[in-house]
């Protein structure tokens, strides 16, 4: 993803607050973003992604990070204790609205691995489900992974439910005329969620607990969906993200098919526990 990576034209840190929290469906909890330095983040669209920062213990912690990150900034951010220092996690924007009741505002999707209640869900996950409004937070743009530029006339988008958000920003972002296919899988069916697709690209959802063969196996259910297809026609471009395993094992599936590597922007967005 990174050789198609396409920049903001200025990066600095934007602190924001919660303006309000929803849980939009068993696994998913939408977060709020406003004020502070909102008029400063420039929506592009897409996949469009940023740091998160959030602080666990005095909100004055975020003024530890840095305006950039390179990195000597993370190495000088990394020599504040673990248990002091803000959680730092990539997120995507799922919605940006210039016309907020109070300004500006940034929807931000997280999926709730876990419970904040049992303690078994991550720090970021744990803080979606108790943020209140009025808490603090800072963000670093980081721009989009898709590559919007050549335009593609045919797309094919596969996620598991991380890449949700990104493969929706990137729908609502694709011209009208572009056709194609985007597979997202999803742990449960009410965790589907609208999204404005051009006419000519069929949505798939894919919804893992009806695979028992894959239960609780992030994007295997989607992988087996993609690897089903008839291959890509010529002059297809193809994003995939999610657990690593789906990445990367779609990417060598279709290169050795002979797609050209530079028609696939790939990207493990995390990795899961090996299994005993």
């Amino acid at each position: 993803m990174t050789a198609v990576r396409s920049k903001p034209e200025t990066t600095t840190l934007v602190t924001l607050t919660v303006l309000r929290t929803e849980r939009i469906s068993t696994n998913f909890a939408r977060v709020t973003l406003g004020g502070g330095d909102i008029e400063q983040f420039v929506p592009m669209g897409f996949d469009q992604w940023f740091r998160l920062f959030i602080p666990i213990t005095d909100p004055e912690s975020l003024g530890w990070v840095p305006s950039k990150l390179d990195t000597f900034s993370y190495l000088k951010y990394l020599t504040h204790a673990k248990t002091e220092r803000p959680v730092l996690r990539n997120y995507t924007v799922r919605a940006h609205r210039p016309d907020g009741p109070q300004g500006p505002e940034l929807d931000v999707d997280f999926v709730l691995h876990g419970s904040a209640a049992d303690g078994t869900a991550g720090p970021a996950a744990s803080w979606a489900q108790t943020c209140a409004p009025g808490d603090v937070v800072a963000i670093l743009d980081e721009g989009i992974g898709f590559r919007a530029e050549p335009q593609a006339e045919a797309v094919l988008l596969v996620g598991d439910e991380t890449a949700l958000p990104a493969i929706a920003g990137i729908l609502e972002s694709l011209p009208r005329a572009t056709t194609g296919r985007a597979l997202i899988e999803i742990p449960a069916s009410d965790d589907r969620q609208d999204v404005d697709a051009p006419d000519g690209v069929e949505v798939t959802w894919v919804i893992r607990a009806n695979q028992a063969d894959h239960h609780d196996t992030p994007g295997r259910a989607v992988l087996d969906a993609a690897l089903a297809l008839p291959a890509p026609t010529p002059g297809t471009y193809v994003w995939v993200s999610g657990e690593q395993t789906l990445p990367v094992a779609l990417r060598r599936h279709l290169v050795r098919g002979g797609m050209a590597k530079d028609d696939v922007t790939f990207s493990g967005y995390w990795k899961a526990p090996k299994r005993h």
